[in-house]
């Protein structure tokens, strides 16, 4: 995923060596076909979501790199890795971000779900390794941040 990340940074003004790694990946693929997702058909029907960012971790444009994914039971279902569209000015802001996008993705899921008419009796879990982000998140009353999502 993360090489396939890179490569498709370059996709409007590639040079002579992108295609080369893209064929590299492609092989890579290939030849790795067992090491597919697993979706197991007895999983519980519970909704679990990790979030991470690196903060400024783009060393072209030093926007921070957000990342996460979601399972369904044990299967993973949703993963993203996207570079911020706008720059944070700390680690918090940058993990903020990321959770506040994984929120609207888990969201998503959940409407999914009902949707299709399957039910969720418990709360989806969310985890993040920030200690602001989480104190921020936590902390109802004085919750004063404004959050724009990516």
């Amino acid at each position: 995923m993360h090489a396939i990340h890179n490569l498709s940074q370059y996709v409007v003004a590639p040079t002579s060596n992108h295609p080369q790694a893209a064929l590299r990946v492609l092989r890579y693929l290939k030849q790795a076909p067992g090491l597919g997702l697993f979706l197991d058909a007895n999983n519980d029907i519970k909704i679990t979501g990790f979030s991470d960012s690196d903060w400024a971790g783009c060393p072209d444009t030093r926007k921070s790199i957000i990342r996460f994914i979601i399972y369904l039971g044990k299967s993973p279902i949703s993963w993203k890795l996207k570079k911020q569209c706008i720059m944070s000015r700390s680690s918090f802001e940058a993990e903020y971000r990321a959770l506040a996008s994984t929120t609207c993705e888990v969201q998503w899921i959940l409407y999914l779900l009902e949707d299709l008419k399957i039910q969720h009796p418990q709360l989806a879990l969310l985890f993040c390794d920030n200690y602001s982000a989480l104190q921020i998140v936590s902390n109802i009353v004085r919750n004063d941040y404004i959050v724009y999502t990516d």
